[in-house]
């Protein structure tokens, strides 16, 4: 039995990660099946264990670990990775080394809701075209899930949400955030030196 489809997105905006999610889920994937991280160090990080089948990721073009590089890591553990790509700078050579691995997509930020809409919704149908094990998967829950609302604002609107390296408190003490991930519909933090994810909306600015 195919396992069910999985997908990551990997983006420092808030509005980013939330709108692929709502996306998805409008298309009738499973909330368990979509996870979200800031930053690549957390997606490689979750994405070992989550295994997923889609990586939608920003470039991180400066990051230790670029989206490209998270890409090729996540391959160890899922061959059948599909790889679409998000970047601020998009230059023949972007173009090139996206179209070198693979990338079913790379679109230039800033974007809109309704651009990134149309080309998920391209990957999925080629996806369900051209991979037989998850063929009769997507189609299945694509052809199940209603018509996705309207996005009612660009979804690179930018929200204020924690990054890696911002000073928090928590319990009345200034910790380190490490990583900030969206899972099962909540973000969470993990503290430097601590174990363990707190829930977003339990932190303050350091």
């Amino acid at each position: 039995m195919t396992d069910p489809l999985k997908f990551l997105v990997v983006d420092a905006l808030a509005g980013v990660q939330t709108f692929a999610r709502q996306l998805l889920q409008s298309r009738g994937f499973a909330v368990d099946s979509i996870l979200c991280c800031a930053d690549t160090e957390a997606a490689l990080a979750q994405g070992l264990l989550f295994k997923p089948h889609f990586l939608i990721t920003d470039w991180f073009p400066k990051a230790p670990l670029t989206g490209i590089q998270l890409y090729q890591r996540l391959r160890e553990v899922q061959p059948t990775l599909h790889l679409s790509l998000l970047s601020f700078e998009v230059t023949p050579e972007h173009q090139f080394e996206a179209e070198a691995h693979g990338a079913d997509f790379l679109l230039k930020k800033p974007f809109t809701a309704e651009q990134l809409q149309a080309e998920m919704t391209r990957s999925l149908e080629a996806l369900a075209k051209n991979s037989p094990g998850l063929h009769g998967q997507v189609r299945d829950v694509m052809r199940s899930a209603r018509p996705a609302p309207r996005p009612p604002l660009p979804v690179i609107a930018p929200q204020p949400v924690v990054k890696p390296g911002d000073k928090v408190r928590f319990n009345g003490a200034v910790h380190v955030a490490q990583y900030v991930v969206h899972r099962h519909g909540e973000t969470v933090v993990q503290l430097k030196g601590q174990n363990g994810f707190v829930p977003l909306e339990k932190l303050q600015p350091g």
